[in-house]
C-alpha cells in the first residue's frame, strides 16, 4: 500500500496546531524549528494544499482532515497497545475453540464458565465441528485449541505440526428403548442382539467385525443410520427403532425412553484429547483453558454415574 503521507508528519502537525506554534512543537517533539517547518511542507507537498495558517497558526480545511485521521489513528494504536499488552498476560484477546457436538455440551460449558471468570475480557468463540474438519481448521488459523478423539482400538496419527495432550476416556455404551427384553441386563456385548435390531452409528466398530453389528444390512427390519449426530441415533432408539453403540458423553442426560448399559467384552473406548499448534509461544488464555478442560473432564469422570 501506498500511503499519501507520512503518519509522523500527522503528529508534528497536530503538536503545531495544538500549541500555536512551530518553535513549541519542535521543543515538545525534540525536534529542531526548521525540521518542523520541514515536515509542514512535505506534507503539504504531498496533499498538494494547505494545512496550517502561520499568523495566527491554525489548521486549514485540509489540515482539520489530516487532523482527524492522526486522531483515528492514535486510538488505533492505543488500542492495540493495549490488546497487545493484555494477549502477554492472558487478560485479553480472543480464544476460538472447536469441539465435536457431545464434547460441545457437556466438557466445554464448565471449562468456558471458569475462563470467563478469571479473563473477562477474553473474546470467546465455540465452533460445533466434525471431527475431519478439526485438523485442516486448526492449520489455517481458524481455530486456535481443539477437542479431537480416536478410539482406543484404532488410535489416530497426530499431523506433523500439531500436538495434542490426552483429555479423558468416552467409554461406548449400548443403548436400548426401556421396553426391549434385556433392558435389565447389568451389560450387554453386541452378539447379545440380533443384527436387524441395530441402529449403525458413527462409532468405529472395525474391531468388531465378526459381531452381528456390521451384519445383514438390507433387512427389512434393520435402520440404517446415514449420519454423523449421534443425537439423532439417540433420539431413534427413545423411538423404538432399534438400539445403538453410543458414547457416554452423549447419554449423560438421556431420555427416560432409553436404558443406557455398559459393554462386555470386547469394549470399546472413545479417547479425547486437546489439540493445537505446536508452537513455541501459546497465550496464557489457551493454556488457561485446556486446565480447565482438563478439570471439567475430571469432574465428569468422577460425578458421572456408573451405568
Amino acid at each position: 500500500m501506498s500511503w499519501l503521507f507520512d503518519p509522523r508528519h500527522l503528529v508534528t502537525l497536530a503538536a503545531v496546531v495544538r500549541l500555536g506554534s512551530f518553535a513549541a512543537a519542535a521543543e515538545e517533539l525534540g525536534y529542531t524549528q526548521s525540521a518542523v517547518s520541514q515536515q509542514v511542507a512535505e506534507l503539504e507537498r504531498r496533499v498538494g494544499a494547505r494545512v496550517v495558517v502561520r499568523r495566527p497558526v491554525r489548521a486549514t480545511e485540509a489540515g482539520q482532515v489530516l487532523l482527524d485521521t492522526e486522531a483515528a489513528i492514535s486510538v488505533s494504536m492505543s488500542r492495540a497497545a493495549t490488546e497487545l499488552a493484555a494477549l502477554a498476560d492472558g487478560t485479553g484477546g480472543e480464544v476460538r475453540l472447536g469441539a465435536f457436538i457431545s464434547a460441545a455440551a457437556s466438557i466445554v460449558p464448565p471449562a468456558l464458565a471458569r475462563l470467563r471468570a478469571t479473563h473477562p475480557a477474553v473474546h470467546i468463540t465455540l465452533r460445533e465441528l466434525e471431527q475431519r474438519e478439526t485438523h485442516a481448521l486448526l492449520f489455517r488459523g481458524e481455530i486456535d485449541l481443539a477437542i479431537t478423539f480416536d478410539y482406543e482400538h484404532a488410535p489416530g496419527p497426530v499431523p506433523a505440526g500439531l500436538m495434542q495432550e490426552h483429555l479423558m476416556d468416552d467409554p461406548i455404551m449400548v443403548v436400548l428403548p426401556v421396553g426391549h427384553p434385556l433392558a435389565g441386563a447389568d451389560s450387554l456385548t453386541p452378539a447379545d442382539l440380533p443384527s436387524d435390531a441395530w441402529i449403525n452409528t458413527a462409532v468405529d466398530v472395525r474391531d468388531l467385525a465378526a459381531s452381528p453389528v456390521d451384519g445383514d444390512r438390507g433387512s427389512g427390519h434393520r435402520l440404517d443410520f446415514d449420519g454423523m449426530d449421534f443425537r439423532t441415533a439417540l433420539n431413534l432408539v427413545a423411538a423404538g427403532l432399534g438400539v445403538a453403540l453410543l458414547p457416554r458423553l452423549l447419554v449423560l442426560d438421556a431420555p427416560p425412553s432409553v436404558v443406557v448399559l455398559p459393554m462386555r467384552q470386547p469394549t470399546l473406548v472413545r479417547r479425547l484429547y486437546t489439540c493445537r499448534l505446536d508452537t513455541r509461544g501459546v497465550t496464557a488464555s489457551i493454556r488457561r483453558l485446556e486446565m480447565y478442560l482438563r478439570e471439567a473432564a475430571a469432574e465428569l469422570c468422577n460425578t458421572a454415574p456408573i451405568l
